[in-house]
C-alpha cells in the first residue's frame, strides 16, 4: 500500500507542477527581456528553491545526472526562444510531442515497455491536442516551430535521465541546470529594463512556476514511469487558456475547448490505468509471497 501511496502522491505532485508551469506563457509574452536573460533571472530565484531543500551543493556527478542538466537547460532556452519566434500555441503543442521520444528513450535505455493504456492514452491525448490548437496552429515562424519541436526531443531526454536517477535524487540536476543558466546568463540580464513589473515576473517565474514546480516532478518522477509523468503533464497546455482568458480576457474556442476535456480525460485516463495496474502488481506480489510462505 505504501507503494500505492507514493504514486497517487507522484500524480497529485505532478499536477501541481503542470499547473505551475502552465502560467509560463502569458507572463514571457509580457516580459520584454529577451530569452537569455529570462532564463537567467529565473534560475536565480529557483535555485535559491533548491539550494534551501537541498542544503548542499551537488558533489557526485554521474552520467545521468549530467545529461539530465544538459537537458533541461537546453529545453528551458529552445522553449523560451521559441515562444517569442512563434505562436505561444506552435510552442506547447510541438512540444507536447515529447511521449513520442520518451516511449523510444525509456525503452531502449530504461527498459520500460508501455502498456496498451499508454498508448491509448497517447492517442487520446494527441487527439485533444489537435483540436485544442487546431485553430490556433500555423506555419508562420518556422525557425521557432523547430526549435519548439527540439525542445520536446530534448524535454524527453531530461524526463528519461532524471527517471534514470529514481534511486538517487533527481532535484540535484535541475540545482545543476539552475545554478549554470543563473551564472553564465546573468551579463544579459544587465542589459535590460529592470522595472518592479519585469522582476515581480520574474521572482514568479523563478519560485514557483520552476523553482517549486520542478521541485515537485523531481520528486515524483521518482515513483512513476517517464512516460507517465509526461502523460499527465499534458495538463499544462489545458490550463494555458486559463491564465491567458484571466489576464487578458482571451476566450476559449469550443474545439480548444472540447479538445482540452478530451486531454484531461487521456491523463485521467492514463492515471486510472497506471494505478490499476500497480494494484493488480502488488496484490500478485503479496499473493506469491503468501503462497511461498505457507
Amino acid at each position: 500500500m505504501d507503494s500505492l501511496s507514493e504514486r497517487r502522491k507522484a500524480l497529485l505532485f505532478i499536477a501541481i507542477a503542470a499547473s505551475l508551469w502552465s502560467t509560463s506563457g502569458v507572463l514571457i509574452k509580457l516580459i520584454n527581456w529577451q530569452p537569455a536573460a529570462i532564463l537567467a533571472g529565473r534560475s536565480i530565484f529557483s535555485s535559491l528553491v533548491f539550494l534551501i531543500y537541498l542544503r548542499r551543493i551537488p558533489t557526485n556527478w554521474t552520467r545521468w545526472k549530467i545529461l539530465a542538466s544538459v537537458a533541461y537547460i537546453t529545453t528551458q532556452f529552445l522553449f523560451v526562444t521559441a515562444t517569442k519566434m512563434t505562436t505561444a500555441a506552435n510552442a506547447v503543442f510541438l512540444q507536447y510531442t515529447a511521449p513520442i521520444y520518451v516511449v523510444l528513450l525509456a525503452f531502449w535505455f530504461l527498459h520500460e515497455k508501455p502498456s496498451r493504456a499508454d498508448w491509448g492514452s497517447m492517442i487520446i491525448i494527441f487527439l485533444g491536442l489537435v483540436l485544442f490548437f487546431g485553430d490556433k496552429l500555423s506555419t508562420n515562424g518556422l525557425y521557432g516551430n523547430i526549435l519548439a519541436i527540439l525542445s520536446g526531443v530534448t524535454s524527453a531526454v531530461m524526463m528519461v535521465s532524471m527517471r534514470a536517477q529514481k534511486d538517487g535524487t533527481p532535484a540535484e540536476s535541475i540545482l545543476i541546470a539552475n545554478l549554470f543558466t543563473a551564472i553564465f546568463g546573468f551579463p544579459f540580464i544587465l542589459k535590460e529594463s529592470w522595472t518592479i513589473t519585469n522582476w515581480s515576473i520574474i521572482i514568479y517565474l523563478g519560485v514557483l512556476q520552476i523553482g517549486i514546480a520542478s521541485l515537485l516532478f523531481a520528486k515524483a518522477i521518482k515513483h512513476i514511469p517517464a512516460l507517465e509523468a509526461n502523460l499527465v503533464s499534458t495538463l499544462e497546455p489545458v490550463l494555458n487558456p486559463v491564465w491567458v482568458f484571466l489576464f487578458l480576457g482571451e476566450s476559449m474556442g469550443a474545439s480548444a475547448l472540447l479538445g482540452g476535456l478530451i486531454i484531461l480525460g487521456g491523463v485521467i485516463f492514463s492515471a486510472v490505468s497506471s494505478a490499476r495496474a500497480a494494484n493488480d502488481q502488488a496484490e500478485n506480489k503479496l499473493t506469491t509471497h503468501s503462497s511461498s510462505s505457507a
